[in-house]
Formats: structure tokens, C-alpha cells, sequence
């Protein structure tokens, strides 16, 4: 299948490891011209190096996407990028009165005015060629909260309700904002999620792993491999009729009929 997006550009926010490499290798394989963003300059060039060696067209970007310099820096490289894939790691779990002000602020800028400030950036002349395709990895807590992470929830659904307003003004030029909300894929996170049950709930490494893969329906963890081809469907020439939507990616366990 031709997804029509071979020589597009993309700046892929987050992306040196995880579900954002991973999307960053998929758009690659389909020969868009990628700019992958990390904040460890080390593993950001281990992925640049790994990708170019597989012939593909890689730039990094060493910076934090929640600074207002980090920014700067992923536009300076890429002013104009036809596809853009917001993403940021997600504020920590915890009791809900643990959250002070400060923590609930902290989360805001990363997790919804980063993107929207990135949107805001790329979205004028993504009208003027008429194309652009706007993915935001928000999370499985936007339609599925749970008490723990109040934080995720929060400013990942203020981020989809200002991105569902602004998709009906925008699809008219052709420029779709879709998000995909994961649960439960293997990586790095979910190391973090066994983490903290295991100090929550007394638990091992090993049982807290099992619980993990337990509370899926399909049984087993999502491939990052999975996650990149969606996002890259949703990034193509195809996709042109998909827009405003919320793609849950929970291995069948989503609890809710629409």
C-alpha cells in the first residue's frame, strides 16, 4: 500500500525511544524525512545513528519539548513540517492530594500547552499547502481514568477537547489532528507502572508484570511496532477523512461501546 507520503517531512516530539521511535520508524519506511527529538543527547544519537544506517533520512533535535527554548530548537530545525506527532512522557502517578499546585501546572505545560504551542506553530502553513497531519500520544486515561493517575487524565483531556474544536475548523484544508491513547505497550512506562504497584500494592517485579498482561484482553502487552504503523496510517495520504478522533490502542480492553 502507498501511503503517499514518501519525501513529507515529520518532527516527531519524544522520540529517541518508545512509542515515538517507534512511530519515527515506521513514517521512516515509508520514506518521510524525519526529525526525532530526545532529551539525553547520547540515546538521541544512537537513535539518529541507528536509523540513518538503515538508509533512512533521520535528523536529531536535543531538547525539552516543554520549555519554550526546546521549542524554539524543534523549530528552528523543522519550521514547516507536514506531519507532526506530539508526545511527551506523562507526569508521574500518585494520590490525588499529593498533587500540589505547582505539580498540577507541571503537568499542564507538558502534557497540553506544549502541544497545543506546537500546533499553534506549524498549523498556518500546513493550511496554506493544504496538508498536514497533526497525532497527538496522549493516553488510555482520557476515556479511562483511574484515581491514580489524575494527572494524565487531567491535562491529556484539556489537550483532546482543544484539539477536537480546532479539527473541525482545520479539516476543510485537508489538515486532520487525530489521537492515539495507548495502554499497556512494553516500554519503558510500563516498567515505571510495575514500579509503582509494586510499592502500592506489595508486591514483586514478576506479579506486577503478570498484572499488567492480566488486565489486557488480548493477554499480552502492545508491540511499539503496532503503535508506529497506526500512527503512520493516520499521518498518510489516506487518512484524509479521519479526523477529530480518539484511536483507543488497548489491546481490546477498552470498557466502552463508543
Amino acid at each position: 500500500m502507498d501511503l503517499g507520503i514518501a519525501g513529507r517531512k515529520a518532527l516527531i516530539c519524544a522520540s529517541s525511544r518508545g512509542l515515538g521511535r517507534a512511530c519515527a520508524e515506521a513514517l521512516a519506511r515509508e520514506g518521510v524525512i524525519i526529525y526525532v527529538n530526545g532529551r539525553d543527547e547520547d540515546r538521541l544519537a544512537q537513535t539518529v545513528s541507528d536509523l540513518r544506517q538503515n538508509g533512512f533520512d533521520a535528523h536529531g533535535i536535543c531538547a525539552d519539548v516543554t520549555t519554550g527554548i526546546g521549542r524554539d530548537a524543534l523549530l528552528a530545525h523543522c519550521p514547516d513540517p507536514d506531519i507532526l506527532v506530539n508526545n511527551n512522557a506523562g507526569p508521574s502517578p500518585g494520590a490525588f492530594l499529593s498533587f500540589d499546585r505547582a505539580t498540577w501546572l507541571s503537568a499542564l505545560e507538558a502534557n497540553m500547552v506544549a502541544p497545543i504551542e506546537l500546533v499553534r506553530a506549524v498549523l498556518p502553513t500546513m493550511r496554506e499547502r493544504q496538508f498536514g497531519r497533526i497525532i497527538n500520544i496522549t493516553s488510555a486515561m482520557v476515556t479511562t481514568p483511574r484515581p491514580h493517575m489524575t494527572l494524565s487524565a487531567g491535562a491529556r483531556a484539556g489537550l483532546t477537547a482543544v484539539m477536537k474544536g480546532l479539527s473541525l475548523e482545520v479539516a476543510r484544508d485537508n489538515v486532520t489532528i487525530n489521537n492515539l491513547l495507548p495502554e499497556r505497550f512494553d516500554t519503558a512506562r510500563q516498567e515505571q507502572m510495575a514500579q509503582v504497584a509494586m510499592q502500592r500494592e506489595g508486591i514483586d517485579y514478576e506479579e506486577a508484570r503478570r498484572r499488567q498482561v492480566e488486565s489486557i484482553a488480548a493477554r499480552r502487552l502492545g508491540n511499539p511496532e503496532e503503535f508506529g504503523a497506526m500512527c503512520t496510517f493516520l499521518a498518510s495520504s489516506l487518512a484524509g477523512f479521519i479526523s477529530g478522533q480518539n484511536v483507543h490502542f488497548f489491546g481490546g480492553s477498552y470498557p466502552a461501546l463508543i
